[in-house]
């Protein structure tokens, strides 16, 4: 170790050397919290457990660097070389003041960009729970989208100012990019008609996360959609991919408001009126009992809709509340089954009669 000779310097110069050593470190010391505590809020407001250890390891790192600075600081200031901490910290002091730094706050900035987005895409979109409403599902399908394209921005915009403060000629990177960009759009035009098809389903609101929709011979609550495609899951907990561009006509199950279709069949034996009668009181007082699952709009009992091979079939018209009318139809068969039950109307069934001719008598002569 070669140091400074302590003969050489006046006393003024060595106590203002261990004077600036000192502020050094408590300058050092000051940016190493600031940066732990920025860096413990980016992890509180991202609210997600999978960054808590890339951030911790993150402080970690940054208290190493300014740790190794000021080392490297240190050794220059008091003129002690100590190898190869001095070498090393000459090279590092070097690098990060020319480029490195600014690469390395870039990326930290792209990263906690992109955490940033979820975060900022969970506070705008509405919890799954509650009434269902349609600027929920609006806000909810502007989220997906909005997260998506975020996050394509963001790291685009970092990978670039990364390459540029590294010395790369970003500009002949865009040049190229976009004249690959307009090849590929020629050989990729489904691609491009996806996402013309998918912004103007946004732009018109057609239908959103949340909904339950109808796409050919495909049903389901759409779970997610961007400007690409749309992923369906159905009854059975199938998911189904579908490209915006395929999509020419959509059915949608619940928008606004939804309607359950009741056929109840009694018996041809049965009074008629009577059982209009009885339907219509079943109808009012479910109607009361279930009043949230319901629209302002009462029930309507239409009365005979069709003279079956076998029965006499009364269609009843629910008003729902969007996405309830299955649940609503299952429980008014309930309801009428037991009400038919306990006033002795019969519920008919597929029966067939069978005429036996009598056996021909011959005469014996």
């Amino acid at each position: 170790m070669e140091g400074f000779n302590l003969a050489s310097v006046t006393g003024a110069a060595l106590w203002l050397r261990v004077l600036v050593a000192l502020a050094a470190v408590l300058v050092t010391y000051q940016l190493a919290r600031a940066g732990a505590r920025a860096f413990h809020w980016v992890a509180r407001l991202t609210e997600d457990p999978r960054d808590d250890a890339f951030w911790r390891w993150l402080a970690r790192g940054w208290w190493a660097l300014l740790t190794l600075a000021l080392f490297s600081f240190l050794f220059r200031l008091f003129e002690l070389r100590v190898e190869p901490l001095f070498t090393w910290g000459e090279l590092l002091v070097r690098w990060l003041g020319s480029r490195g730094l600014s690469v390395l706050f870039i990326l930290v900035l792209t990263y906690a960009g992109y955490r940033l987005v979820d975060a900022l895409a969970d506070r705008f979109r509405v919890g799954a729970e509650g009434p269902f409403e349609r600027q929920r599902v609006r806000k909810e399908t502007l989220a997906n989208v909005v997260q998506s394209t975020l996050k394509g921005l963001v790291i685009t915009v970092g990978a670039l100012l990364a390459l540029a403060n590294l010395g790369i000629n970003v500009g002949a990177l865009i040049a190229g990019a976009g004249i690959a960009g307009l090849a590929i759009s020629f050989a990729a035009q489904n691609l491009v008609r996806d996402v013309i098809n998918g912004f103007f389903i946004l732009l018109e609101d057609q239908y959103g996360v949340g909904d339950i929709i109808k796409v050919g011979d495909l049903a389901g609550g759409v779970e997610r959609m961007n400007l690409r495609l749309t992923v369906l899951r159905d009854l059975e907990g199938k998911v189904h991919f579908i490209p915006n561009g395929q999509i020419n006509q959509v059915t949608v199950m619940s928008r606004d408001w939804s309607r359950a279709v009741v056929d109840v069949g009694v018996a041809y034996k049965e009074d008629v009126d009577r059982v209009l009668e009885v339907i219509r009181d079943e109808a009012e007082r479910f109607y009361r009992g279930w009043r949230e699952k319901f629209t302002d709009d009462p029930p309507q009992v239409l009365g005979v809709n069709e003279l079956g091979d076998s029965a006499v079939v009364i269609r009843v018209l629910f008003t729902t509340q969007p996405k309830e009318q299955w649940g609503v139809a299952r429980e008014f068969n309930r309801r009428i089954k037991k009400r038919f039950d306990e006033e002795g109307i019969e519920i008919p069934f597929p029966q067939r009669s069978v005429w036996f001719p009598e056996p021909l008598r011959i005469e014996k002569a």
